[in-house]
């Protein structure tokens, strides 16, 4: 039993039994050959007086009474040391999985009651297949009467039949084959009749720092009570499904009771009837997530910040940082502002050991834009990339720039670098390297396909223009006669006076 506050934990507090189960002697013995030896013989005594709550003839819950009675019962002094008991021994029994016990707020009272619900033993079979409970048990009474006490549970099969498994035929006879129910006729009367007199009942709800969802007491605790929504969150007790929609919305945006009461009290969060408006709520919701996000993400570019000085700091005082050597087959050319500076080994060596600051730095004559450093901040801060990874990158983005006059370097596109790097688990100088190399191929490629231009295809086939042929001078003389030229001319009479004619 997890209690944050003995408070809230009193003699006075109301309480309930339930159970779904009678025991029986093997049960009984079970609760005291196993597990009074790990809980204790008080824990099991206040098993027990929880099970006599509730006739043995009878399942269900027990009339609600004061925890009083079981401060005097078990000989208790209502007082913090006997309340701190009774939460030790119900934790135990809570441990070993003989109970559960669930707190309820009721507003009314503005104030909690109890509900102890019993779990029945184990059976042996069941018991010695559980590991830490038979661990547990070996570590009370030793491994040698852990043994002992399982055969004394256990009734071996006769001598005679050992063996003889293999030759077992089950030839039991199923339901159907002597029963024949009248299907055809609906009796809704003695459905509605069980519904309405069946024991099933709302299982508890974990508290919210542990559990999956929130439940109505704790929203309805931190919720104001001037508010104009409260009387339309009062509502959410016995609405399940509105309870449901809500803890979607919080698991998807990771709210905290806070602040999901805090969006709840937001104008046109519900409909004049009181049912919630979803798409408002998850809009609400969407932009507290988006907000956080960012305000978490400064702190975090915050924080690196100054854990940076601090390491420059302790790294100018004494220990020198190790440099680590790059290999041949992971070198990269040098770019054409680095030509005349250094050599290529001096080059990687810089790309593999030195701070993306001091690399932004030699690219620049003067100072590094502030929109590149916040750029690569939030990488390194936020994406948590390695530092010769990100040199890498920025090798990368250089080379684009210096070979393709076109290309602008942008939040969005850097990002979208990064994010991929991500994705394919590119942490390490080797890999990173590999990574353009692999991306300049590619790019080459569509270069080769699209004949060095821009246009896209997006995989449908290109339609390209149809060769014209071209008159070729062969040599031969292709002089016209003068017969010939006097027929073309009168062709080109004829021709001109039908037009003459057509246009009268």
């Amino acid at each position: 039993m997890r209690m944050k506050s003995l408070l809230h934990y009193t003699e006075n507090h109301r309480y309930c039994v339930y159970r779904d189960f009678c025991l029986s002697n093997l049960d009984n013995r079970m609760l005291s050959n196993t597990y009074q030896p790990m809980v204790g013989a008080f824990a099991i005594s206040l098993y027990q007086l929880l099970f006599q709550q509730i006739p043995n003839e009878k399942i269900g819950y027990s009339h609600t009474e004061q925890q009083r009675r079981l401060f005097l019962t078990l000989g208790l002094e209502p007082s913090e040391t006997g309340r701190k008991f009774l939460i030790e021994q119900t934790s135990k029994l809570e441990a070993v999985g003989l109970l559960q016990t669930s707190r309820i707020y009721v507003p009314e009272n503005d104030d909690y009651m109890y509900e102890y619900e019993l779990q029945a033993p184990l059976t042996p079979t069941e018991f010695f297949n559980t590991q830490h409970l038979t661990l547990l048990l070996r570590d009370k009474i030793g491994k040698f009467a852990v043994l002992s006490l399982r055969e004394e549970l256990w009734a071996k099969e006769p001598d005679e039949w050992s063996g003889t498994s293999r030759n077992k035929e089950n030839i039991s006879v199923p339901f159907y084959d002597i029963f024949e129910l009248n299907t055809h006729v609906i009796d809704y009367e003695l459905e509605q009749a069980l519904t309405e007199v069946s024991t099933t009942r709302q299982p508890g709800m974990q508290l919210g720092e542990e559990g999956d969802g929130l439940n109505y007491a704790e929203i309805i605790l931190r919720f104001p009570r001037g508010s104009a929504n409260r009387h339309f969150v009062e509502k959410l007790r016995f609405n399940f499904e509105q309870m449901g929609t809500i803890n979607y919305v919080v698991n998807k945006y990771d709210l905290s009771v806070q602040d999901l009461c805090r969006l709840l009290d937001e104008d046109g969060i519900f409909t004049p009837e009181g049912d919630i408006q979803v798409d408002e709520l998850q809009h609400q919701a969407n932009l507290h997530f988006r907000q956080g996000k960012k305000r978490q993400e400064q702190r975090e570019v915050l924080s690196g910040k100054i854990v940076a000085i601090r390491q420059n700091e302790e790294n100018s005082d004494g220990a020198l940082q190790l440099e680590h050597a790059v290999q041949m087959e992971y070198y990269v050319e040098v770019p054409i502002q680095f030509k005349t500076k250094c050599d290529i080994h001096q080059y990687n060596m810089m790309l593999r050991n030195e701070p993306y600051t001091k690399l932004l730095k030699t690219f620049f004559p003067g100072s590094v834009p502030d929109n590149l450093i916040d750029i690569f901040e939030k990488i390194d801060l936020s994406y948590k990339l390695p530092g010769e990874v990100i040199n890498v990158l920025i090798h990368y983005l250089m080379s684009l720039l210096s070979t393709n006059g076109d290309q602008r370097i942008n939040r969005n596109f850097v990002e979208a670098i990064a994010s991929n790097m991500l994705l394919k688990q590119v942490n390490s100088y080797e890999k990173a390297v590999q990574y353009i190399k692999d991306q300049s191929k590619v790019k080459g490629k569509q270069a080769a396909a699209t004949g060095g231009g821009r246009a896209r295809s997006y995989g449908k086939p290109v339609k390209m223009k149809p060769e014209i042929p071209i008159v070729q001078d062969n040599g031969e003389d292709n002089t016209v006669s003068e017969e010939d030229f006097e027929q073309m001319m009168k062709f080109a009479a004829e021709i001109q006076a039908n037009k003459k004619k057509g246009g009268a």
